[in-house]
């Protein structure tokens, strides 16, 4: 019995250690907690962008990817591309933001 129970422990440390290995993050995929992080924090630019007045939400594409924003796509005038990231910049949790907005 006591063998038994060894091999069941075994083979539940294995499972376990396979699905913290699988959950880590590497410089180019994320981990779990970090694709949850990022989620929010593009969902938060997105309201952030969308509460600004000045700005088309429909123009600027946001993705995060380990807590740096990227925003892309085309604007009207170079004034709503410094809005767009200053007010990108502002939200918590942002590391830094990367400004691939072009002017139409």
């Amino acid at each position: 019995m006591n063998n038994f129970v060894q091999k069941i422990m075994s083979v539940f440390l294995a499972m376990m250690m396979v699905t913290m290995l699988g959950c880590a993050s590497t410089p180019k995929k994320e981990s779990t907690g970090e694709y949850i992080d990022d989620t929010l924090i593009t969902t938060k630019v997105k309201a952030a962008i969308v509460n600004e007045p000045t700005l088309k939400a429909s123009e600027i594409n946001v993705e995060t990817f380990k807590g740096i924003v990227q925003l892309s796509g085309f604007v009207a005038d170079p004034a709503s591309i410094s809005k767009a990231v200053s007010v990108t910049s502002e939200v918590k949790g942002v590391r830094s933001v990367k400004n691939d907005i072009r002017v139409k």
